[in-house]
């Protein structure tokens, strides 16, 4: 399974009573796909968000998408969870689907050893037939996934990505060591270049919702050996990156959309909305 190199978070579109829009949903999934050139969209991950929604709603957002990417694009579900048994049933769900993959976040809160981390996930992948994307991110999790770890996992023939959040020096021994075909994604915009240039694939974005296809002639760029123009258009897309994460994710990226006319929403408590000063930062990025 070959989910492209700029896969994009997707935020989940509310409506004013706080339930998902379904319109918008549709609209934003044309948008990703055909203006900001996502190859993939994660459904239901930290910046759909994924805590604060139902299995219900899960379930529905994962045929939603399905049915209406119709193959534009590949639709990798967030099942991960802290609970194994939990992951297990709502993966099997989103395979039912018809997804094209899951993502599966390192357990949080529990902080597993990195025994209990490799059983985790080779427990969920055991369960389903569906391609597996690992996501590690010590900052959500407490805990931090090894690279040691991470190939274990790479050996079992359904996991065949992960989502890094860690140093670049650790992308790279993962790169440098991974089974044929076994792809790494940055998981940070803002190291999606550097993480490029030790050997990661691409990068499971959030600012791809807003700068999705200068995110992809950056890349292109790097991959074709234009190392002059990729440098140049990351130092533009840096600011973007960055300004991204003032608020907690996604409330600055959904207010970037609102900017661009696409109605998404707001957050779900217990996120609440960017208030008047970084309204005017977020502005500011754009101009």
């Amino acid at each position: 399974m070959d989910f492209g190199r700029l896969i994009t978070a997707m935020v989940t579109p509310f409506d004013e009573q706080g339930e998902i829009n379904w319109e918008a949903t549709a609209q934003l999934m044309d948008y990703l796909i055909d203006v900001q050139k996502s190859e993939s969209l994660v459904i239901s991950g930290t910046t759909g968000e994924a805590p604060t929604l139902s299995d219900e709603e899960k379930i529905k957002l994962f045929s939603f998408a399905v049915e209406k990417a119709a193959g534009r694009c590949k639709i990798i579900a967030g099942t991960g969870s802290n609970n194994t048994r939990h992951s297990i049933h709502l993966t099997q769900a989103a395979e039912r689907t018809g997804v094209d993959g899951v993502l599966l976040v390192v357990p949080y809160y529990n902080k597993p050893n990195q025994e209990g981390i490799f059983r985790h996930f080779e427990s969920i992948a055991q369960a389903t037939k569906l391609p597996v994307m690992l996501y590690n991110v010590p900052q959500r999790t407490a805990v931090s996934m090894s690279s040691v770890t991470t190939l274990r996992l790479a050996q079992i023939d359904n996991i065949v990505a992960t989502k890094e959040c860690v140093s670049t020096e650790q992308v790279g021994k993962i790169v440098r060591s991974a089974p044929e075909g076994f792809k790494v994604y940055s998981g940070d915009d803002s190291s999606g270049l550097p993480a490029m240039s030790v050997g990661a694939y691409g990068i499971v974005s959030v600012a791809s919702h807003v700068v999705g296809a200068e995110m992809k002639q950056m890349m292109d760029a790097f991959i074709s050996g234009r190392i002059e123009e990729a440098t140049k258009l990351y130092g533009e897309l840096l600011p973007v990156f960055k300004g991204l994460f003032e608020c907690p994710n996604p409330v600055a990226v959904k207010y970037s959309l609102e900017l661009k006319g696409l109605n998404v929403g707001s957050v779900r408590l217990p996120l609440v909305a960017p208030n008047d000063s970084e309204k005017a930062l977020i502005k500011q990025l754009y101009e």
